[in-house]
């Protein structure tokens, strides 16, 4: 029996390909089972100095997500005899990535990617796992996708449950059953009764955060470092560019240190003293960049950040070039303005060379994890192509064992 913990981007899809394969799978899920749409309604909360943006739900933070599909860390990970070459390309196909139809592309992407180009900077457009056939485009995307259009974690789930896994939610996971340091099960509350579920194999995707605590229960200190990017939005005035509807974040420009990608925030609003300036005026691009992994989790759960000097001048380099674009764009440079320093991706938390194995198996025998917990570094740009690859190399291995 394979036990999954957590329906994101690699609990998702392992369940999927062990599952498909024949193999006896059951997946443990904390949040409910939902409809896409309603996704925004399960945002976590954290402690007052963190504004982290993670889910929890059927598929995890894919579900709230751009769709995002870029890869990261190739060459961080062959230093730990990881080459994902053959299972990009295996994702690549199964969830469809590639570039928005020009018909995707609104007005105020466009006008991203023109001034970004017109500048000198690296852009492209952002490689996205959605169905134009599908997409409405409503500018929704981080409230959860009202069409279904988009790929998420709760795909792959529905595919394994109908290959034969067996699908448990609202189930909190709180031990690991361990004996002669090989893993037995799992112990998790459901209804308010503790359950126990046994089996030859058990893995973590619950997340960087969920995943650290429960390895931290079982004895293994994961959790003392954490890194999430950082990120904010700068935008300003543009008379009806009706970016507000847009497939959000559909364009790219990649810095030496940040990335940049047109993402609406209805805060820049808040920031213009004009009451006739509406969210259809206002063309915004999100700044993320990577950080130092200072931070930690506590034994509570709570998590806690430390921003390095490193950390600020990054974001700051990013802010300063996208008020470049958005004047370039042709947005009011008097009324540009900036969101608070929020964070996005966290991870790190049980990496890869020090926690796992570069099979991402952890010092308890049959117990892995797979999730942002085992990347080495931040990556800077959106995990989950990179999750999904890690994941199904992780499928690959375990059907062979």
């Amino acid at each position: 029996m394979f036990i999954i913990v957590g329906t994101g981007a690699g609990g998702a899809i392992l369940a999927k390909e062990l599952a498909e394969d024949n193999l006896p799978v059951t997946i443990l899920e904390k949040g409910p089972y939902i409809k896409s749409k309603d996704a925004f309604e399960y945002y976590d909360k954290y402690n007052d100095s963190v504004d982290l943006l993670t889910t929890t739900c059927i598929g995890g933070a894919t579900i709230v997500s751009m769709s995002n599909m870029v890869r990261a860390l190739d060459e961080e990970l062959l230093d730990f005899d990881v080459d994902l070459t053959e299972a990009y390309e295996y994702v690549d196909d199964l969830v469809g990535v590639h570039e928005l139809d020009d018909s995707h592309i609104g007005k105020g992407t466009q006008a991203f990617l023109d001034a970004g180009r017109e500048l000198g900077l690296k852009t492209m457009k952002m490689p996205k796992a959605i169905r134009e056939e599908d997409c409405i485009q409503c500018g929704k995307c981080a409230f959860g996708c009202p069409a279904d259009a988009k790929w998420s974690g709760k795909d792959f789930v529905d595919d394994a449950v109908e290959a034969g896994a067996t699908l448990i939610t609202e189930a909190e996971v709180t031990e690991l059953i361990i004996e002669d340091n090989s893993i037995k099960g799992v112990k998790y509350i459901k209804d308010d009764n503790e359950e126990e579920l046994l089996g030859d194999h058990v893995v973590l995707s619950a997340g960087a955060i969920s995943s650290a605590l429960i390895l931290r229960r079982a004895g293994i200190d994961a959790g003392r470092e954490i890194f999430f990017d950082p990120f904010v939005s700068v935008g300003g005035y543009l008379k009806d560019i009706n970016f507000n509807t847009e497939v959000q974040m559909a364009g790219l420009v990649i810095g030496e240190n940040f990335v940049l990608s047109p993402h609406f925030s209805s805060f820049i609003r808040a920031n213009i003293p004009d009451d006739s300036v509406t969210d259809k005026d206002i063309l915004s691009i999100m700044v993320k960049t990577h950080d130092e992994c200072k931070g930690y989790i506590d034994d509570d759960g709570e998590v806690y950040k430390i921003n390095t000097i490193q950390d600020i001048r990054y974001l700051a380099e990013g802010v300063a070039t996208a008020g470049f674009i958005l004047e370039k764009a042709g947005v009011d440079p008097n009324t540009i303005g900036s969101t608070v320093y929020r964070g996005a991706h966290p991870g790190g938390t049980a990496k890869i060379g020090e926690i796992v194995d570069s099979n991402l198996e952890t010092e308890i025998s049959n117990l892995f994890v797979c999730d942002a917990s085992v990347l080495p570094i931040s990556p800077g740009k959106p995990p989950i192509l990179t999750i999904l690859a890690l994941s199904k190399r992780l499928a690959d291995y375990l059907k062979k064992k």
